[in-house]
């Protein structure tokens, strides 16, 4: 699956770019400010519904315009699939897939599969669990069916049981909701583990490639003790449940701890270091789609270079050419990432205040 062809209309500072991208690695290059983020972006937006860098969508429409349109070709194994957007500044949403208007964005990440690197992906290593919870449901909501709906169910329970939990409710008025609770958590909490256990398979081997000399130990917990009962630790713990006024246990707070030897690896591992683990997380989830439903990610690499020497920018790019996957990304100087190929990238794009150019 890649992009055929894109088309960008008053997406931040480009007022309208079309781009017809080729099957592998893209490099997009301009200086700082210039707009060449911005491409990723909107990519990012059109698989995702949302931007990777503002969780307020109306600051990514561009100043003189009402509405963004994002639009594209992808090239399917069955054929041409084609994608719209539109988002108006007062955060209503259109979108279109074959033509046909789409109610749900779970439906846009189902069909445009993305996977981000780019300097705020650190948050994944550094900010608390959410990220990471996030990165496992990425992967348990392509390669699972079921997880989305047992997921939504799990949300649902939570804010009842929660709003019950704030109003003094009894216990024995919360027993019915625990119930439901348990139900929907242990599913969700299967297809989490097993997701991590496919995962931790390939992983292994990116990251003898990328940390060579580092044993990084990668774990999933799921959110409560693991040797109580759930049903049994929810009735347990519900004074102190009452207290705080909401759900102290349960797989809202499942996590994916990373750690060398004792230590977290953010504790372990310099930047550069970790950028690397970063990237093996991503490139790995790319692969296991891959092999599970056989769809490839798109990759959206977001200034390469920085904080990697030539040695792992060669290693990067390898790893990322060898998923045979769509790739776009970004540098300010072209050559930080031409030199780093074996081959020359499949396009070239520069990019000057909002403007696209095709480099031949």
């Amino acid at each position: 699956m890649s992009l055929v062809r894109l088309n960008i209309e008053s997406f931040r500072n480009i007022q309208l770019a079309q781009l017809s991208p080729g099957a592998g690695i893209n490099l997009i290059y301009g200086q700082n400010g210039s707009g060449k983020t911005s491409i990723l972006e909107a990519i990012y937006f059109l698989g995702m519904g949302r931007s990777f860098r503002s969780h307020l969508s109306q600051r990514v429409i561009n100043n003189e315009h009402e509405q963004l349109t994002l639009f594209a070709n992808l090239a399917l194994p069955r054929g041409e699939s084609k994608i719209g957007l539109r988002r108006y500044r007062s955060g209503e949403t259109e979108v279109k897939i074959d033509g046909e208007k789409v109610k749900r964005l779970s439906t846009l990440a189902e069909t445009l599969p993305i996977q981000v690197i780019t300097p705020e992906s650190f948050s994944l290593l550094f900010e608390g669990p959410k990220s990471r919870r996030q990165f496992i449901d990425w992967g348990a909501f392509h390669s699972d069916p079921q997880f989305y709906v047992a997921w939504m169910n799990v949300r649902r329970v939570l804010k009842q049981r929660n709003q019950l939990l704030k109003n003094n409710t009894p216990y024995s008025h919360i027993q019915y909701w625990d119930r439901e609770f348990v139900r929907y958590s242990e599913q969700v909490t299967e297809i989490r583990n097993r997701y991590v256990d496919s995962l931790n398979e390939l992983l292994k081997g990116i990251i003898g490639e990328f940390l060579p000399r580092v044993d990084v130990k990668v774990s999933f917990t799921r959110g409560w003790d693991s040797k109580t009962e759930f049903a049994q630790l929810l009735e347990s713990q519900y004074p102190r449940d009452l207290a705080t006024g909401h759900t102290v246990s349960g797989p809202h707070k499942a996590d994916l701890r990373l750690r060398v030897g004792s230590l977290p690896v953010q504790d372990a591992l310099s930047r550069g270091q970790l950028k690397l683990l970063v990237c093996a997380l991503r490139i790995a989830q790319g692969k296991l789609l891959k092999q599970q439903i056989d769809k490839n990610s798109i990759y959206l690499v977001d200034d390469l270079p920085s904080e990697l020497d030539a040695q792992h920018r060669q290693l990067l790019l390898k790893q990322l050419a060898e998923t045979g996957a769509q790739v776009f990304v970004t540098a300010i100087e072209p050559a930080a990432i031409v030199d780093s190929l074996h081959t020359p990238p499949d396009r070239m794009f520069q990019v000057e205040q909002g403007r696209v150019t095709v480099i031949e």
